[in-house]
């Protein structure tokens, strides 16, 4: 596996895990993790204010279900990547752009996902 594949499938499978978790977690308890303790203690990632801006609560069902949506599309598309479905790469491909929103995690991980993918078909 070259090195290219793999950072894709580990920073894509940190980001589908979590977006699952914290998604299924919200459904659950009511909120998403956040700081016990600190400056931003109580308080959701910038990626908040982007969902706010455009008039959805960012703690609204409709919100903890699209992480879940996200997180598990992350991770089929990464199974299909893993094992060169035809559709895997182009799948991971929407995944990245999708997950632009999600500031700034989603952000970093989307960007560096698009490059190795871009940076692959030039190959």
């Amino acid at each position: 596996m070259n090195w290219r594949r793999a950072v894709t499938l580990i920073i894509g499978g940190i980001l589908g895990l979590w977006l699952t978790f914290d998604g299924v977690r919200a459904l659950v308890t009511g909120d998403y993790v956040t700081p016990k303790t600190g400056a931003h203690a109580g308080q959701l990632g910038p990626w908040a204010g982007i969902v706010r801006a455009i008039g959805i609560d960012p703690k609204s069902t409709a919100v903890k279900c699209v992480h879940v949506f996200l997180g598990l599309a992350w991770l089929v598309s990464l199974a299909g990547f893993a094992v060169r479905a035809d559709w895997g790469r182009s799948a991971l491909l929407v995944c990245s752009i999708a997950s632009l929103w999600y500031l700034p995690v989603g952000t970093l991980i989307g960007c560096v996902t698009l490059a190795i993918l871009s940076t692959a078909l030039r190959r």
